[in-house]
């Protein structure tokens, strides 16, 4: 029986349609809508489009920011600019049947932990890193939650003193995500880019300012993780989102200076998420599968 699991991301929303076993029979991408007055309609309207291409008889919906599952509401998105929305009952309405209603990042870390780059770990965390940064802890496979509040890694002030869209300075996503690489590259040197792979390319061309940006993110991302690793422990760490895509460029420097940042502390194991930017999906998916039967999807 088809399930189908739908990902609202900060710049793109995906879909997946898997089988019970979770092989994949087909995918869809689109644009998120901009965020502004009409975009909870507009992300609803996405939804039905993509469920009407990808006809199953059960469906999980992820979206990002702060998300009460339990109450299927939307509380807060920064980039995408909604308050408690009640996602869940408006989904269900739109489309005429149950949906499954859960979080991006945390779907993604249950997808990376059963089925991806952190399959058999007993504590992992799951980093995307996209337009915006967020993060997801599982251990003994079962994701925390904090009540819809925990993961905000991105919102750690990491230094730096440049402001960020939550109204706070120094964020690690205002350094070091996709859109404020490209961004800070933009400012930097005038010229404008297709996104943070874009500054990458430049980096292993060789060009100083595209190093300069890149350096500042990984700095930035080593403070974050080596306080991460400290705190929580984690056996292996995935890095996902559209930033996972630089392979060795982000990971190789990463790990390196993980390394020499820690003393006694575990260090743990950097992987590239092996589901890519679907993992969200794969999670969504999940979630539809175990509200089917009844458990509990974290």
């Amino acid at each position: 029986m088809p399930v189908l699991g739908v990902d609202v991301g900060g710049t793109a929303t995906k879909a997946v349609l898997v089988d019970d076993a979770g092989a994949v029979l087909d995918v869809r991408s689109r644009p998120t809508p901009r965020r502004g007055p009409s975009v909870v309609p507009e992300v609803l309207d996405l939804v039905a489009e993509l469920a009407w291409e990808l006809p199953a008889e059960r469906i999980g919906v992820a979206v990002p920011g702060i998300v009460d599952e339990r109450r299927g509401v939307g509380v807060f998105s920064e980039n995408l600019g909604w308050h408690d929305v009640p996602f869940k009952d408006l989904l269900a309405d739109r489309l005429g049947r149950t949906v499954a209603f859960t979080h991006d990042v945390r779907a993604g870390a249950l997808a990376e932990n059963r089925i991806g780059g952190g399959r058999g770990a007993h504590t992992m965390l799951f980093l995307p890193l996209g337009t915006g940064i967020a993060a997801a802890l599982v251990t003994g496979g079962r994701v925390h939650d904090g009540d819809g509040y925990a993961g905000e890694l991105g919102h750690v002030d990491v230094g730096h003193g440049e402001p960020c869209l939550c109204g706070g300075t120094g964020c690690l996503e205002a350094i070091a995500s996709a859109s404020a690489i490209a961004r800070r590259y933009t400012a930097l040197t005038g010229r404008e880019v297709c996104g943070a792979v874009d500054v990458a390319r430049r980096v292993e061309a060789g060009e100083p300012e595209a190093a300069a940006v890149w350096d500042d993110a990984v700095e930035a991302l080593v403070t974050a993780l080596a306080w991460t690793a400290s705190v929580l422990a984690p056996e292996v760490v995935v890095v996902g989102g559209g930033l996972s895509g630089a392979n060795g460029l982000l990971l190789d420097p990463l790990a390196k200076g993980l390394s020499a940042r820690l003393t006694f502390q575990r260090e743990p194991r950097l992987v590239p998420a092996a589901l890519g930017g679907l993992a969200g999906c794969h999670g969504a998916a999940l979630a539809a599968i175990a509200d089917h039967r009844g458990e509990p999807c974290r």
